[in-house]
C-alpha cells in the first residue's frame, strides 16, 4: 500500500512520468481528469479505503498541498512516497508552448504556482523522496533524496 505524491510545477513532465513507471500498477488521481475536489475525494477515498496503490498527479506546491494526502495515507497505514519534479522556470514555459489546447496552461498560471513552490521535506511525512529532471531528449533521471 503506498501513496505516491508529485510535486512540480506545470510542464515538468510529471504526466508523462505517471504513464512511463505507474500507469500499469497504480491508479491516477488528477485534478485535470477529475475537473472537482469532490471527485477527487470519492476516488481518493475508495483508494485508501481498498488499499489500492494510486499516484496524486497534480502539481502539489506547498506543505498544506501535501499535508492533506499525507495526514490521510499515514492514517491508512500506507507508504508515502514523493517525487518532486526539478522546476526550472524557463524549461517548463518552454516545454508548455508547445502544447496546444487544454494543455497549454497561461504563463501567469505556471509563474503562480513557481511563485508559490516548497519543495518537499522528509519532516512533512514521506518515507522515500526522489529528485526527477526531465532531460532534453524527454527522458528522466531519477535520484533518491537521502535524510
Amino acid at each position: 500500500m503506498e501513496i505516491i505524491l508529485f510535486t512540480g510545477i506545470q510542464a515538468t513532465g510529471k504526466s508523462t512520468f505517471y504513464q512511463e513507471y505507474f500507469s500499469n500498477t497504480h491508479i491516477r488521481i488528477n485534478l485535470d481528469m477529475l475537473k472537482t475536489r469532490h471527485r477527487e475525494k470519492i476516488i481518493l477515498n475508495a483508494c485508501l479505503e481498498a488499499k489500492q496503490r494510486f499516484v496524486v498527479d497534480n502539481t502539489n506546491p506547498t506543505l498544506v498541498d501535501r499535508k492533506k494526502y499525507i495526514t490521510l495515507a499515514k492514517a491508512s497505514k500506507f507508504k508515502i512516497i514523493g517525487y518532486y519534479f526539478q522546476s526550472k522556470l524557463k524549461g517548463a514555459i518552454k516545454r508548455n508552448s508547445g502544447r496546444t489546447g487544454k494543455n497549454c496552461i497561461p504563463e501567469k498560471g505556471i509563474l503562480a504556482t513557481y511563485s508559490h513552490l516548497q519543495i518537499p521535506q522528509f519532516e512533512e511525512g514521506f518515507d522515500t523522496l526522489y529528485y526527477v529532471t526531465i532531460n532534453s531528449n524527454n527522458t528522466f533521471t531519477i535520484e533518491e533524496w537521502l535524510k
